[in-house]
């Protein structure tokens, strides 16, 4: 089966894309102007981007709907704990760690990819639950105690604090442009097409595993990421808050809220959640409680989220993205 090509990019999308290194630049000039405090507010919101983007990857486009994706973002930060005990530099270590669970992740896929809708999304709750346990038996975490990475109080705290915010800025740019190239060609046409009838993409010459496995391991390595960011920038690593179910919550809300199987949607999602937080997150557990709510009422009375809203109105979703996919199944058809 022939891959269909990249599409030629509408004159709007180039313009939108425009706006993003625009907007890219600004981001990158913010350490140097603003305050300690709006540089980890940034930093943390980098990190909720990356989980958005990387859970709407698989639901909203592949249909693996997975409520234990705070199992990479754990095992990320425990593979950085131990690669900074080893030896290794803590900002190498940011990009390590994730690599390493992205070779866990490989192994698991082989099992978890095999089972059916319902399965798989209890399955993945299931291993993060077992990694969880298993990590704090290690000595060096002690438990649900945790451990520091005290190696990175050696650097300057200003520069520790911009180090881990360009690196967060950065990953969040990497993972959404090649999100977004990935989804733009053949493989995120045949993954739309397993997500509606993975039988009847089959039957069309489609490899249903291979593209699963591609956005099973693309989702592990940038939740992953996220988990090494966001322990860069906490320094304290804790099985329970690092395995805490708040982050399925978190990715939830994100891209039901901001249009789940959207490109834009997630992003907009993560905004509007960072928002909420900020204004009602020291209400603690009625915080989540509440986000829970919202997040139903969208799954009720908006299913497509913001970014189905607008289009609902006439309003043109930034980048086209299904239609751009409808043209790429259209020629490889052709092909």
């Amino acid at each position: 089966m022939t891959e269909p090509q990249l599409l030629p990019l509408p004159k709007a999308d180039r313009a939108l894309i425009w706006t993003a290194a625009a907007g890219f630049t600004v981001l990158a000039c913010l350490p140097f102007l603003g305050s300690a405090l709006l540089v980890d507010k940034l930093t943390l919101l980098f990190v909720y981007l990356v989980l958005a983007v990387m859970w709407n990857l698989m639901a909203g486009y592949a249909g693996l709907v997975s409520v234990g994706q705070q199992a990479f973002v754990g095992l990320g930060g425990y593979a950085m704990v131990r690669m900074v005990e080893a030896g290794l530099p803590p900002f190498a270590a940011v990009f390590a760690g994730a690599a390493v669970t992205l070779a866990a992740a490989w192994v698991l896929s082989w099992f978890v990819l095999r089972m059916k809708p319902g399965e798989f999304a209890i399955s993945t709750w299931v291993l993060a639950e077992v990694i969880r346990s298993l990590v704090s038996f290690d000595p060096l975490i002690q438990g649900e105690t945790g451990t520091s990475l005290v190696a990175l109080n050696a650097y300057d705290p200003d520069l520790r604090r911009n180090a881990i915010y360009f690196a967060a800025l950065v990953s969040v740019a990497v993972m959404s442009v090649l999100t977004w190239r990935l989804l733009r060609g053949g493989v995120g046409a045949e993954a739309q097409a397993i997500r509606d009838d993975e039988e009847a993409a089959a039957s069309v010459g489609i490899s249903t595993m291979r593209v699963k496995r591609l956005v099973y391991l693309a989702a592990a390595f940038g939740c992953a990421l996220a988990g090494t960011l966001w322990l860069a920038s906490a320094i304290t690593f804790q099985p329970r808050t690092a395995f805490g179910v708040q982050w399925s919550v978190f990715m939830l809300f994100m891209v039901l809220v901001g249009g789940l199987g959207t490109f834009t949607g997630p992003i907009l999602g993560a905004l509007l959640f960072f928002a909420l937080q900020e204004v009602f997150g020291d209400f603690g557990a009625w915080y989540l409680a509440g986000i829970g709510l919202v997040a139903i009422g969208f799954a009720l009375y908006l299913p497509d989220g913001i970014v189905g809203f607008w289009r609902a109105h006439g309003r043109r979703e930034p980048l086209a993205m299904k239609k751009l996919l409808a043209a790429a199944i259209d020629e490889g058809k052709a092909n």
